[in-house]
């Protein structure tokens, strides 16, 4: 095939597809979002040293897991809270509050990670309710009475996430958990013992692109890369 010919079909394609996604991007851009959320948890699942995992609250907001080291104690609980948002595309906003009680518990009761079910009721022109599943993983540390930071537990947001798609009209979205701050930077609190932690947890709405889009500038890519080695090769003939 001849390199002009590749030319043509690429930057064809290209200015294409640029077009497509451009009016695409517009409409996306000026679309906002708003809703209500709420929130529940899943089934979760034991870590390698959860040998008699114990846990309450699957299907509701709060969920408790493992058996407190004394009669008088009590067990860790996570407690979810939805929210009402209006955000545009690409904006990190506030999605819902996560409540954090760690407990004094014995070590083989624990368990390593509990889905958070995100449901998002999306006002019109959206008009939909979706549940977004996101996995939390919970790091149980062993006790210090010397060092109380060093026996502090935290949860983390699972970067493994699944479910976050959504569409409206011909487009496609995803709704992505940034972090426990607007920055996006912290994907982890943490609560000492017997202690609370609250925060808010922030998301981001984001476009699909068209695979139309991403087809001409992948046949301009090549169309780039045949360019280089035409001239590379014509130029050590000289």
């Amino acid at each position: 095939m001849k390199l002009s010919f590749v030319l043509t079909i690429a930057i064809s394609s290209f200015f294409v597809s640029s077009t497509t996604g451009f009016a695409f991007s517009g409409q996306a851009q000026a679309l906002t979002f708003s809703g209500i959320s709420s929130a529940t948890w899943g089934n979760p699942t034991p870590g390698s040293t959860d040998t008699n995992p114990i846990y309450t609250g699957v299907g509701s907001n709060t969920f408790t897991w493992g058996q407190p080291n004394s009669l008088s104690g009590f067990p860790n609980k996570l407690t979810s809270y939805g929210t009402s948002f209006s955000t545009d595309i690409n904006s990190v906003f506030k999605i819902g509050d996560l409540t954090y009680f760690n407990g004094k518990i014995r070590t083989d009761t624990g368990i390593g990670f509990v889905p958070l079910n995100l449901n998002v009721s999306f006002s019109p022109p959206v008009g939909t309710s979706q549940v977004f599943d996101f996995n939390l993983r919970l790091v149980n540390t062993l006790n210090d009475p010397k060092d109380p930071e060093k026996s502090a537990d935290l949860v983390f947001l699972d970067t493994d996430l699944s479910n976050r798609s959504f569409t409206f009209g011909s487009n496609k979205y995803t709704l992505e958990l940034t972090g426990f701050k607007l920055d996006g930077r912290q994907i982890s609190i943490k609560a000492l013992e017997e202690a609370t932690t609250t925060t808010a947890i922030y998301a981001k709405i984001k476009t699909i692109p068209e695979p139309a889009a991403l087809a001409g500038l992948s046949l301009l890519g090549i169309y780039l890369i045949s360019r280089k080695n035409f001239w590379k090769k014509n130029t050590k003939s000289l």
